[in-house]
């Protein structure tokens, strides 16, 4: 059973089904293996706990 994870900040329901019809998508026609055996692990993180060049993405998106 392959599984795909993918590990991101927190967001909405939405995107989340969205990435993981796409994800699953991409990886059947890249492998030929039936969709139903795939499975996919969305794994969110708070923006304070992402790093990014030195700074967290809360403090980024903060200044943005």
């Amino acid at each position: 059973m392959p599984v795909i994870t993918i590990a991101m900040h927190s967001t909405t329901e939405e995107v989340k089904k969205n990435l993981i019809e796409g994800l699953t998508a991409a990886a059947v026609a890249a492998t030929s293996v039936p969709q139903e055996k795939f499975v996919v692990f969305v794994e969110e993180y708070a923006t304070d706990a992402i790093g990014l060049g030195g700074r967290t993405l809360k403090a980024i998106k903060a200044a943005q």
